[in-house]
């Protein structure tokens, strides 16, 4: 087997595995989240303050892993083309 050839799979299958588990970590993310949105919705103990800033926080986090998310699809691109698939899009 072309050396290449292996490369390029290996690249496949940790792309696929790190997708897997990003969209496993998305899922228990937004799961968290209807959680923790229904309890304080519910709470009187939670000032309004509070759930702003868990919000704000909330907000915070899914921005930060879209980045990753879209960061780490980009060096899957980059390693792709480096082995000889075709070029990858710029964003």
């Amino acid at each position: 087997m072309d050396l290449n050839q292996l490369v390029k799979q290996m690249i496949a299958f940790n792309k696929a595995v790190s997708d897997d588990n990003f969209r496993a970590l998305t899922a228990a993310h937004e799961q968290t989240d209807r959680m923790v949105k229904q309890f304080w919705e519910k709470s009187p103990l939670f000032p309004d303050e509070g759930k702003k800033a868990v919000a704000d926080w909330t907000k915070t986090h899914k921005k930060f892993c879209d980045d990753f998310k879209s960061r780490v699809d980009h060096n899957f691109q980059e390693a792709e083309y480096y082995f000889g698939n075709p070029k990858p899009t710029d964003k």
